[in-house]
């Protein structure tokens, strides 16, 4: 690994606890089974997809399945686009939108 790749790494080891791995599959699969189960209805929910909210959730449900699965990317450019921080923040952010 390089240099940049180990300290990309060693930002994400905080978050590398199982609880949040199940979190991050929990949130990942609730979002998707919401989507497939009726579309409409979700897309209500959280304000209606868009531009910026259908790439985002797709992005999100991808990178919090690589997470939650114990997936470690190599390359530093991949632990940052599969980086647990965004896909957490935007997955919990749906979820709050969501339920509320």
């Amino acid at each position: 690994m390089s240099d940049l790749a180990e300290k990309v790494a060693k930002i994400h080891a905080p978050l590398d606890k199982t609880l949040l791995r199940v979190l991050s599959l929990v949130l990942g699969f609730f979002h998707v089974a919401m989507v497939m189960w009726d579309p409409h209805a979700y897309s209500e929910a959280i304000g209606g997809f868009n531009a910026v909210i259908s790439p985002l959730m797709i992005w999100a449900i991808c990178s919090s399945m690589v997470f939650g699965l114990s997936f470690k990317p190599h390359n530093w450019y991949w632990q940052i686009l599969f980086s647990p921080y965004f896909s957490l923040s935007i997955l919990i952010y749906l979820t709050i939108i969501y339920v509320s």
